[in-house]
């Protein structure tokens, strides 16, 4: 089996725990995702994959649901089968499937984005619903089902499961259409660029309620990300959009870096400020979001360093009221 996970599991500990005494399995590390690849392994080889049908391997699946905590989007190529590609029952992390039609006959592709589908040349088919599980044969047969349980809770307080019935709430995590995914990028049937198009008119009308009388003389935005929803704002305040920063294309994401000495070393060398922008002038900045807050302290002194007369920092996202455990390090 060779797997691709994007999330977290948030049981992953008790389940290495129960793998090595319980399954027998070894874990070579202490990664989630090698966790459940095992997890996988373990239910395929119970319902038999020999001469597993599609059944067998939903089976597998659902059982697999019913032992994963957590947000987490997967892609599997099981050797001899095909490949299968499942999503979170709250559908927390994104997943597509894309079609294409060749003289051999229909092909499918499962990713992350729909980008990737158009870039491969591929159509989006539609979105992996929350709970569900697609697998393409080696015939190149697609075949679907619903795979999560739902959890019922009765008066007396006790769990009931229902296996393949309606996955739960469908809750995505925002911060897809926030920072992560490209603005080319269609998730949920939600184009990401409007979502940040939305953003910026957002808090251009904030803006405007909060200081109708407002100073602002051009709003710059933090490459990339921002820049859909900061050129909304500019448009929408009615004042000059320019690009001030210039971004280092070798240096990673900051706010994921796990050290805060290497996270504000690492803005330094990312973005660098276009003096003439800056000098004289009060100057809006606008950000996807605000997550540490070291980034945006370490930009707002490198405006200053430019020359800026006053420096205003805001940020496009809604605000972030709550840890979040499922594939990204925010606390």
């Amino acid at each position: 089996i060779c797997l691709a996970h994007n999330g977290n599991l948030t049981n992953a500990r008790q389940l290495a725990d129960v793998l090595m005494r319980e399954d027998r399995r070894h874990l070579n590390t202490s990664s989630d995702s090698e966790v459940l690849l095992n997890v996988l392994a373990s239910e395929l080889q119970r319902f038999g994959t020999t001469s597993a049908s599609a059944a067998d391997i939903f089976a597998a699946i659902s059982a697999t649901f019913r032992r994963i905590q957590g947000g987490y989007a997967v892609v599997a190529m099981i050797l001899g089968h095909g490949v299968i590609g499942f999503r979170d029952p709250h559908g927390i992390r994104p997943l597509v499937i894309g079609k294409r039609d060749t003289p051999r006959g229909r092909e499918h592709m499962i990713a992350s984005e729909s980008v990737a589908l158009d870039q491969s040349g591929f159509e989006l088919l539609r979105d992996v619903g929350p709970g569900e599980a697609v697998y393409i044969d080696e015939t190149g047969r697609l075949h679907t089902r619903q795979c999560a349980e739902a959890i019922f809770i009765d008066m007396q307080g006790r769990m009931h499961a229902a296996q393949c019935a309606p996955a739960g709430k469908h809750t995505p995590c925002i911060f897809e259409y926030v920072y992560f995914a490209r603005p080319d990028s269609i998730i949920d049937n939600i184009s990401v660029y409007k979502a940040r198009l939305r953003m910026g008119e957002l808090l251009a009308d904030k803006i405007r309620r909060t200081r109708p009388q407002h100073d602002i003389d051009v709003v710059i935005p933090i490459p990339d990300t921002s820049r859909t929803s900061a050129m909304q704002v500019a448009q929408i305040l009615g004042v000059k959009y320019r690009e001030g920063f210039i971004k280092n294309r070798y240096i990673g994401r900051t706010f994921i870096m796990p050290e805060q000495g290497q996270r504000k070393k690492s803005v330094r060398n990312k973005l660098n400020a276009i003096d003439l922008e800056f000098r004289g002038k009060n100057v809006l900045l606008v950000d996807d979001s605000i997550v540490r807050g070291t980034t945006s302290a370490q930009i707002i002194e490198i405006a200053r360093e430019a020359g800026a007369n006053k420096v205003y920092f805001a940020s496009a996202a809604p605000p972030v009221r709550y840890p979040n455990v499922y594939g990204i390090d925010m606390p």
